[in-house]
């Protein structure tokens, strides 16, 4: 028959079985992870667990035979950021931690180009900006070299280079001196992305007009009108003339058509004639006939 004190001693013994038998477990993470790339989990010991996974946008739950390695493929944490691993069985669990980062390369650029139409002769009036993703659509926060490229309708090629801040680069140009389309491009490797910028003619520069008499009324006609860097100004852009004559002013407001403004006044001798597009004046003229 066993002691009361031997009794004692087997009790405490099977007592501190348990906790040191579930301890005995362990669990390899991966240090570090680049998004998508596959990863492996080894484990110590034996019977079935499950293994959890949680991370950003991610939840992995894989039931496994312990004192092995599970693999994991190409694709399964895709989300930068932190993750937590949880091994579970019978009578016990363990945690770890490790990072999903960003993936080395660059394969996708938001591109973005304002304004998408504006006048010729903007200093710093067309700005560029392009935010950089991997495969995965996460924001590569490395720096990196982007190159712009703005292709003018005269032919002529502007090239500019930026380094990324936090995922993001941008830029400003000058907008031409000639109207018509611009090809405005982004770069990083051999990935791109292509805006296209209308600039349109500027404001009138210069404006010119002749008078002659017809049928007892002044006839108005400007010279073809253009804005400061020689393009014509578009149709439909409206021209004021004025007649001021004993202190009784007339007005008359006509759209160009086909580059040219015409209208009439009433024909008085000593009358002052001019001629106006938004702030731009004209030549003025005094009609004496």
């Amino acid at each position: 028959m066993k002691s009361s004190a031997q009794s004692t001693f087997a009790g405490l013994a099977f007592a501190l079985i348990l906790p040191v038998a579930a301890q005995c477990q362990s669990m390899i993470l991966p240090d570090s992870l680049e998004a998508g790339a596959p990863f492996t989990v080894s484990t110590s010991g034996n019977g079935k667990a499950t293994l959890y996974v949680v991370g950003p946008g991610a939840a992995i739950k894989q039931d496994i035979q312990l004192g092995g390695a599970t693999a994991f493929p190409a694709g399964s944490l895709s989300n930068v950021g932190h993750y937590v691993a949880c091994l579970a069985w019978d009578g016990g669990s363990i945690n770890g931690v490790f990072d999903v980062s960003v993936a080395a390369m660059v394969t996708e650029l938001s591109f973005l180009a304002k304004p998408s139409r504006l006048s010729v002769g903007v200093a710093n009036g067309i700005t560029g900006t392009v935010y950089l993703f991997d495969v995965y659509h996460n924001l590569i926060l490395p720096p990196a070299t982007v190159s712009f490229e703005l292709l003018l309708p005269s032919g002529s090629v502007v090239k500019r280079t930026a380094v990324s801040r936090g995922g993001a680069a941008w830029i400003a140009l000058d907008s031409s001196a000639q109207q018509g389309n611009a090809k405005f491009s982004a770069q990083v490797g051999t990935v791109s992305s292509t805006r296209i910028v209308e600039q349109v003619p500027g404001d009138p520069c210069r404006l010119a007009m002749s008078a002659k008499q017809v049928s007892g009324k002044l006839e108005l006609v400007t010279e073809p009108v253009k804005d400061c860097s020689g393009n014509p100004v578009p149709d439909g852009t409206i021209v004021t003339f004025t007649g001021t004559h004993n202190g009784d002013q007339s007005t008359v407001d006509v759209p160009l058509k086909h580059g040219v403004a015409q209208g009439e006044l009433p024909a008085y001798p000593g009358e002052a004639l001019s001629v106006a597009s938004g702030v731009v004046l004209g030549n003025r003229i005094v009609w004496e006939k």
